[in-house]
């Protein structure tokens, strides 16, 4: 995030050379020396902005994703009427922009090798990130009249976030074909709650 008058903070700067450096050679060579070398400020500067690097992984990826949840909030808005639509443009467009997205395509190439720092983020420790797309989807799925409690909606919206980080991190179809298969998965889940 920028300062005011358009300057990039420090912890920015180290985030966008982690990034560059991640994209360009993987998590597994990037070091701290070379980060700092890179972002212009101390290696000093840089444990005390991230402490280690598993959080400087951590905030890296977490930055990095925050871009996804736009594409979610103009799906909604564009189909304040429809979850179903909603839902389905909201697939498609968060696995179409991970597709393009450097970080998130090193981490899991890096997966198929040694380098695999970064893959738990994605998978068995994505609680956080998961966490936060529920938190924006939850909020935004209020707005829609389904025949359904909250413990239902919640199972529901939890079921469908889980299967959109399975396709992130594992794709298998096309995204038009995944968003496909989860709306379909949604509206039955939807029915028959």
């Amino acid at each position: 995030m920028s300062e005011p008058g358009g300057v990039e903070s420090t912890r920015d700067k180290i985030l966008s050379a982690a990034v560059e450096l991640t994209a360009s050679g993987g998590w597994a060579s990037l070091t701290m020396a070379s980060l700092a070398a890179r972002a212009g400020v101390s290696r000093q500067t840089v444990y005390n902005e991230f402490g280690n690097r598993e959080r400087l992984g951590e905030a890296m990826v977490l930055r990095e994703l925050a871009g996804f949840w736009l594409p979610v909030e103009d799906a909604f808005d564009a189909h304040p009427d429809d979850l179903l639509a909603a839902i389905h443009q909201a697939v498609e467009s968060v696995l179409t922009a991970a597709r393009d997205q450097p970080v998130l395509q090193a981490i899991l190439s890096g997966g198929q090798g040694a380098d695999v720092g970064l893959l738990p983020l994605l998978t068995t420790n994505a609680g956080e990130l998961i966490e936060l797309a529920k938190s924006m989807i939850r909020s935004r799925s209020v707005a829609y009249d389904l025949d359904m409690d909250d413990a239902a909606r919640l199972a529901t919206l939890d079921t469908i976030v889980r299967m959109i980080f399975s396709h992130l991190t594992t794709p298998a179809v096309e995204p038009g074909q995944a968003a496909d298969d989860l709306t379909w998965v949604a509206g039955r889940l939807i029915i028959f709650a």
